[in-house]
């Protein structure tokens, strides 16, 4: 018999796809369905020309996993990790956790990831001759694969784009929410109140927009964290799923020390982080030193709102480099910060690996550890 875990991955892997309106998921009554969304995101003077004809990523479809209990009137917001091309991994996050909060669950992708970004990135012919002309441009490259080449090409070529992906895809998450707040979202109740659950990147997103809380539509929001709450500073983003050495050296060489001078050079990019707190929040969030006295402040008053689970084997989001950003939160509440630790093989990457012998029954432990803490947090 299979793992519960690996029954419930290889089930929904299979019948969920984000180009059909409803999905029944069977002997559950939660149900899928996708809804389209249209980014309003004005393209700036710091946005990446070639990124402006990149269709899917402005209409697009997200999904959205409805709970028997309609009426409840909760949203969880998931938020997902760098360079993911597929919802496959988070499917099952988003049924238990739409079980056992009776929330709707929305996954909402990244600007330029999973369905959000070109088929022509993942065709395996282009992937394999951009891969072998950038391994034959740069010597010592580290961690460079088939499933990074995109992302890696793209962050080495214009470093800007971490952010402006970010940003526009903050602004799209903040139409999202007042669509919600104001009764104008196709099925989600209106007024109903919004919490996060985020993974990695996702949780980097999530905690600027928590402390910069745009149109106040965070001040009540609960965020839960996995695998996430480091400042950028803190993270170690060379992995063959993510990005490259070079790109990631590139990455953190442009926010270190070169993203002060070059916001200077664009009039709109400049005033956005003077002027808004997003803005700030985004700065606060690049290193411990940045606007430190802001972040803490902040997230010191959100002491009862945060709470981050680590990994102690995590080598991208490192639990000392975490704990470190949620000092000023732990030290006030307790169990705001935990480190685990897993009985069978795992990486950030693939915390919760599918198995076909016994050691899936650890990782549906494991997970329903996860989904549980979540749930009594976020319900």
């Amino acid at each position: 018999m299979k793992p519960e875990y690996t029954e419930e991955f290889n089930e929904l892997k299979s019948i969920f796809d984000p180009g059909i309106k409803e999905i029944k998921i069977p002997g559950s009554q939660v149900r899928i369905v996708n809804l389209i969304f249209s980014s309003g995101f004005k393209v700036s003077d710091f946005s990446n020309r070639e990124d402006i004809s990149i269709n899917e990523n402005i209409t697009f479809s997200y999904p959205v996993f409805i709970p028997h209990d309609m009426k409840k009137g909760k949203v969880i917001l998931l938020l997902h990790g760098l360079n993911e091309r597929s919802w496959a991994k988070y499917l099952t996050w988003a049924h238990r956790l739409c079980e056992n909060t009776q929330s709707y669950v929305v996954l909402f992708p990244i600007s330029f990831h999973i369905n959000r970004s070109p088929h022509s990135w993942i065709e395996p012919r282009m992937i394999m001759q951009s891969l072998k002309e950038r391994q034959d441009k740069f010597n010592g490259l580290k961690m460079s694969s088939f499933a990074n080449i995109a992302l890696s090409n793209r962050l080495t070529s214009d470093p800007l784009r971490f952010f402006t992906s970010g940003y526009q895809t903050a602004s799209d998450i903040i139409r999202l929410l007042l669509d919600i707040q104001n009764g104008n979202h196709e099925i989600i109740p209106e007024k109903s109140t919004v919490n996060l659950f985020a993974y990695s990147i996702g949780a980097f997103l999530a905690q600027i927009l928590m402390i910069g809380n745009p149109e106040n539509l965070f001040g009540r929001s609960r965020l839960f964290m996995f695998c996430g709450g480091s400042v950028f500073s803190g993270m170690q983003g060379t992995s063959k799923y993510i990005m490259d050495s070079l790109a990631f050296e590139r990455l953190y060489r442009f926010y270190m020390d070169d993203f002060e001078k070059e916001v200077r050079k664009h009039s709109l990019l400049f005033e956005l982080l003077r002027s808004s707190q997003l803005g700030t929040a985004f700065q606060s969030m690049l290193d411990l030193g940045s606007f430190r006295s802001f972040r803490e402040d902040i997230l010191s008053k959100l002491k009862e709102q945060v709470r981050s689970i680590a990994l102690l084997k995590d080598s991208v989001i490192p639990a000392a480099s975490i704990g470190k950003t949620l000092v000023c939160v732990s030290r006030h509440a307790r169990h705001v910060f935990e480190v685990w630790d897993f009985p069978f093989p795992y990486s950030h990457e693939n915390p919760f690996p599918v198995f076909n012998n016994s050691m899936g029954n650890e990782v549906d432990k494991s997970l329903n550890r996860l989904i549980s803490e979540a749930s009594m947090f976020l319900a």
